[in-house]
Order: C-alpha cells, then sequence, then structure tokens
C-alpha cells in the first residue's frame, strides 16, 4: 500500500474535526505533488522518445542533481565505442579493483560529477580518476568518417592567405604548434639549414594540405564504413587525450564546434534535457579541482526496450 493510501485511510482516527481537516489537506498536498511529478517523470519519458531519430536506438537519461538529460545513442555511428557507453551504464562492463583483486560491475556513471565545464563551450564527466574503481578497461579506437564530415575537402589555408576558422587557431605558436612542426616532422626537416633548403617545398604542402591530411599527421585514423556527424549543439563525443583513446569519458557540446569535429568520436546526441545541460554549464568547473559547485549524477539508465547486449565493448 502506498503512503498516499494509508495515511488517506488513517484519517478518520484524528480527535477533532479542525485538526482532521487541516491533516487531510497537508496529506492530500503531498500526494498530488507526487502525482505531478510521477506523471512528468513520465511525460519527459515519452516525450524523449518521441525526439528519438531512431527509436530502436538505445535512450539514456541521466538524471542529474539539475535536472534530466536525455541521450540517444547512435551504434550505427559509433558501434565500440556506443556499446562501450551503454554498456557502463547499464552495468554490464566488468571492472577490476586493483586492490582487492574484485570484479565488479558497476552502473559506472552513478555518482559521477561533471568535473570540467567550459561556459558557453562543453560539459565533461565521467573520468576514470573521478570513480573508485578507476579506468574501466582498455581504450577504444575512434570511429570517424573524415570524408563524411568533408574534412577531406577543406583547405588548412584559405585562398586569402588565412588559416582555416574550424581549426580555431588564434596565434602564430599555435600555427606552429599545431600545423608546423607536424609537417616539418613529415617532411623530415630537423634543422634551421634543412628548413632554408626546403622553403618553397613546405609552401607547396602547406597550399596543399587538407584539414584531413592535418589530422592525420597529428595520429588520427579515418574510417569510411560508418557515417559520422560533426560536433554540433546537443552531440554527445567522446573526450579523448589524442588518436585512440577513447573510453567512459564523454562531453555534450553546448554550442556548435567545428574545431572538434574530425577529432571526437560522436557517440549520441540529447534529445531532451539540453535546459540542463546548458544550466550545468553556466558555471565554469576547473577539472584541477574539486568544487562543491560541479553537478552529481545521481543516476544513469536505460530507458527504453530490453537493454541490448554490450558485449561488442568488451
Amino acid at each position: 500500500m502506498s503512503y498516499c493510501s494509508s495515511a488517506l485511510q488513517a484519517q478518520p482516527g484524528f480527535s477533532s474535526h479542525r485538526s482532521r481537516s487541516a491533516s487531510l489537506l497537508a496529506v492530500l498536498l503531498f500526494c498530488a505533488t507526487q502525482f505531478l511529478v510521477n506523471s512528468n517523470a513520465y511525460a519527459d519519458d515519452v516525450t524523449a522518445r518521441q525526439a528519438m531519430e531512431d527509436s530502436s536506438n538505445p535512450l539514456l537519461k541521466f538524471a542529474t542533481s539539475r535536472g534530466d538529460i536525455y541521450i540517444e545513442l547512435l551504434p550505427r555511428e559509433a558501434p565500440r565505442n556506443a556499446a562501450n557507453i551503454l554498456a557502463l551504464t547499464i552495468g554490464e562492463k566488468e571492472i577490476e579493483d586493483t586492490e582487492s583483486g574484485f570484479v565488479f560491475r558497476p552502473n559506472y556513471y552513478d555518482g559521477q560529477r561533471f568535473h570540467r565545464v567550459v561556459p558557453g563551450f562543453v560539459i565533461q564527466t565521467g573520468a576514470a580518476v573521478n570513480h573508485p574503481l578507476g579506468a574501466p578497461g582498455a581504450l577504444l579506437p575512434d570511429e570517424i568518417n573524415a570524408n563524411n564530415l568533408g574534412l577531406d575537402r577543406q583547405q588548412v589555408m584559405l585562398p586569402n592567405g588565412n588559416v582555416n576558422p574550424m581549426l580555431d587557431i588564434n596565434d602564430r605558436e599555435e600555427f606552429e604548434n599545431q600545423i608546423l612542426k607536424v609537417l616539418y616532422a613529415d617532411m623530415g626537416i630537423t634543422t634551421k639549414e634543412e628548413l632554408e633548403e626546403q622553403q618553397q617545398r613546405v609552401y607547396q604542402r602547406l597550399q596543399a594540405l587538407s584539414i584531413k591530411e592535418l589530422y592525420e599527421l597529428q595520429g588520427y585514423r579515418y574510417q569510411i564504413r560508418f557515417s559520422t556527424r560533426p560536433v554540433s549543439r546537443g552531440i554527445v563525443a567522446l573526450a579523448n587525450s589524442g588518436p585512440n583513446s577513447n573510453a567512459a569519458e564523454f562531453f555534450i557540446s553546448l554550442t556548435d564546434s567545428p574545431s572538434l569535429t574530425g577529432k571526437y568520436t560522436v557517440v549520441g546526441r540529447v534529445v531532451e534535457g539540453m535546459e540542463v545541460a546548458d544550466a550545468i554549464g553556466a558555471t565554469e568547473i576547473s577539472p584541477l579541482r574539486f568544487s562543491r559547485l560541479s553537478t552529481v549524477i545521481y543516476s544513469a539508465r536505460q530507458v527504453n526496450g530490453t537493454p541490448a547486449n554490450a558485449t561488442a565493448a568488451q
């Protein structure tokens, strides 16, 4: 029997009409509030399902201290990485405790915080360093289709001599570190004298260089089997420390981010709850120190269908 039912049945036992009426009103108000909360939660599940691109995709609900965020995973675009996120969410991923040797299957994101927030840019969670069991298994390779994103047709240098704004390079130092150094390394240029001898060749390579080729020089490797979408507002992509270093950590993009496109594997999209993501993203949180202002994930669950077999992520 629910609290509301049992409380209502107990009302006739009160000693006075006034106290009975006041208590009954309090119970009714409480029950009405609970009904609205439960109805809204159900309605959120329903509208989130309706907002999905494909109802057969896994739909995840992240209940946070600021509200609920619904994420539709995209397994046809990043099969291994999307399966890994699903397995971590529903507790199908084995993680060994290095101290005790015991193997656990936790709902990995429960209790995690959005430990990195850059207002107007990204909110990020799932870092292994913040989880009591640490890293959840081996790192996974990128699943990105650079051609599908058009990066093979985007030149590093524009006809007017400016750097392509997609690269978000704002000064000479960034230009040297992100472009020239990797180009010199690929060309085997190691000394000032060699650079002076090959200036014309360097110029020609730079003018012909596509963004895809630049990223490949930086170590990224691409596939053409699956499609990939750009990192735009509401996209869920995996944080990494460089090429092929995907795990549990992911970010939600708060804006269109061309500079992230092609370097981060997209695994999903927010279908409902972007206002919650925006609220989380209103306060800057540094990943280098704990903050009480960081938003907590109370629970993360799959809310549609029967949980899929996530063995592909093992």
